[in-house]
């Protein structure tokens, strides 16, 4: 058995292989053909836009999905019921449909409440009327892909905390610690383990839809994929390089997950070896 999984170890990852390969040859198509080139580059602006969209949507949806979750492990029947029907309605509506939902429904709600909220403030001109107009669409995608996935996180998160073994929690409070103490230092350290993969998962997956904002006209990636192939008619070239670019975001970031993950069960080995 142990001969088993030593070599079962020394798999060679023929996925990562074959994808590596495929990288070359599209890299080498960018350096090689000018054609590719000049797609490359007018794709590159959009990179920057999609990375940030990227990460400071996952940054809210882990802050709030934090709070969501600490209301549905509440006490308080009420603050549960609330976290349940937050959770199920947002994770039964589409991402797409929601992303619609804030754009056009959300952002002129919002505006017109803060506006009637600061309306003493504006008249005295300590605060500029508010414009639907002037409402960023960017920002109007990181909203709304934040409420989308701070609710899957937030169910992520739930699994994780009741999958550590209740026995544990108990002798800690047998021990003395408070719930907050108990939480921060026998619970979240166990769960954190246990949710590196999803959110790994779910970060990759928001990286994949961050390209739907493209129908709000921000320009990331598929945007301005969509407007230099339209204006060339070069569509196999354009969506080539399109399709690499996110590949090449994505299997970074799988492979970055493995690793953490990789390293913290070998820390995790070398203490309980210590231990012993």
């Amino acid at each position: 058995m142990p001969s088993t999984n030593r070599s079962a170890k020394r798999e060679i990852p023929y996925w990562l292989l074959a994808a590596i390969l495929g990288a070359i040859i599209v890299f080498w198509s960018l350096v090689a053909d000018q054609g590719y080139q000049t797609i490359f580059f007018a794709l590159s602006r959009g990179i920057s836009t999609t990375l940030f969209v990227t990460i400071v949507a996952f940054s809210l949806s882990v802050i709030l999905a934090t709070f969501v979750v600490l209301a549905r492990i509440s006490p308080s029947r009420i603050l549960r019921e609330v976290a349940t029907f937050y959770i199920e309605i947002v994770r039964g509506i589409p991402m797409l449909v929601l992303l619609f939902y804030i754009a056009f429904v959300g952002a002129p709600w919002f505006v017109s409440f803060f506006n009637w909220l600061m309306g003493p403030l504006i008249e005295f001109g300590v605060f500029g009327k508010m414009t639907v107009r002037g409402f960023d669409f960017t920002w109007r995608a990181i909203i709304a892909l934040t409420i989308s996935y701070s609710a899957f996180i937030a169910e992520i998160f739930r699994a994780g905390i009741e999958a550590v073994d209740k026995g544990q929690v108990e002798a800690a409070k047998a021990l003395g610690l408070t719930r907050w103490q108990t939480f921060r230092l026998v619970v979240a350290p166990q769960a954190f383990k246990l949710i590196l993969p999803p959110m790994g998962n779910e970060l990759v997956a928001m990286i994949k839809d961050s390209a739907l904002v493209s129908v709000l006209g921000v320009q990331d990636i598929t945007q301005l994929g969509k407007v230099y192939s339209a204006s060339t008619f070069k569509f196999f070239e354009t969506y080539s390089v399109v399709a690499f670019l996110y590949l090449v975001m994505t299997i970074s970031l799988s492979l970055a997950v493995r690793w953490l993950e990789g390293f913290m069960g070998r820390s995790m080995r070398e203490t309980n070896r210590h231990r012993r």
